[in-house]
């Protein structure tokens, strides 16, 4: 029995380790190349496998809202982070303000400097891409801007609406449509736009990516929301424009 007994132990012994969790993210379409790069990091210092969901807030919330399998959802506006909320989707206390933003006029590469005012008129018969101005956050910060601006009655007729952020920026990369509206950081992943204006700060309310676990979500999320908000993160999101969240 004694030698039975101790290859026994020994199997046990050399049993490989539990593989990690899977955690999903559903994080607002602006933050591709930041989750690109992110992702990757924290697996390679965890046993943890990240998925990452990308789309606009609006979408995402309300699949959640609808019973998505999310562990961590971050939103490019606290309006969406608050509906979830409200529908009892977030793990109460686990919410926090992770980054800010800001947003710019994009027109192809090379194009020259425009000034706000001018336009209406530098967009001739051309379409402004934005994304959606009543659902996704760059849309609504957006059109917020143009409101404050003076400028939205003559652009209304003439935006074309896309489902996020990355979606307006692609139609002007493509040469769809002249001129568009996005995040700076957006902006400076696309090498084939330029950008040719800048929307003052105080024109839109300020620019806020929060951050909160998902109800039911897996417990290692918790260690990955708890990440994104450290150090290592914050180094990438900086390196790729995001600020520091107003406050």
């Amino acid at each position: 029995m004694r030698p039975a007994l101790l290859l026994a132990a020994g199997l046990t012994l050399a049993a490989p380790p539990a593989p990690g969790a899977e955690i999903t993210v559903f994080a607002a379409a602006s933050l591709k190349t930041a989750m690109d790069r992110l992702a990757p990091l924290y697996e390679g210092a965890s046993d943890d496998e990240v998925t990452v969901a990308l789309a606009g807030s609006a979408a995402l919330a309300r699949q959640i809202g609808q019973g998505a399998p999310a562990d961590v959802f971050v939103s490019a506006n606290a309006g969406w982070m608050d509906w979830v909320a409200a529908e009892g989707r977030l793990v109460p206390g686990t919410r926090r303000d992770l980054l800010g933003n800001a947003l710019v006029v994009i027109s192809g590469a090379g194009a020259d400097p425009v000034d706000l005012e001018d336009l209406p008129a530098a967009l001739g018969e051309g379409r402004l891409a934005m994304a959606m101005v009543e659902a996704v956050p760059a849309g609504i910060y957006g059109r917020a801007a143009l409101e404050s601006l003076g400028l939205w009655g003559d652009l209304a007729p003439r935006v074309a609406q896309a489902d996020n952020v990355r979606a307006a920026m692609a139609l002007v990369a493509a040469g769809a449509a002249p001129y568009g509206i996005v995040y700076a950081t957006d902006a400076a992943a696309e090498p084939r736009v330029a950008v040719v204006a800048k929307l003052p700060r105080d024109s839109h309310p300020p620019i806020v990516y929060p951050a909160a676990l998902v109800a039911g979500a897996d417990p290692a999320a918790a260690a990955f929301l708890d990440w994104l908000g450290g150090a290592e993160a914050r180094g990438v999101f900086a390196d790729l424009g995001f600020g520091p969240p107003p406050g």
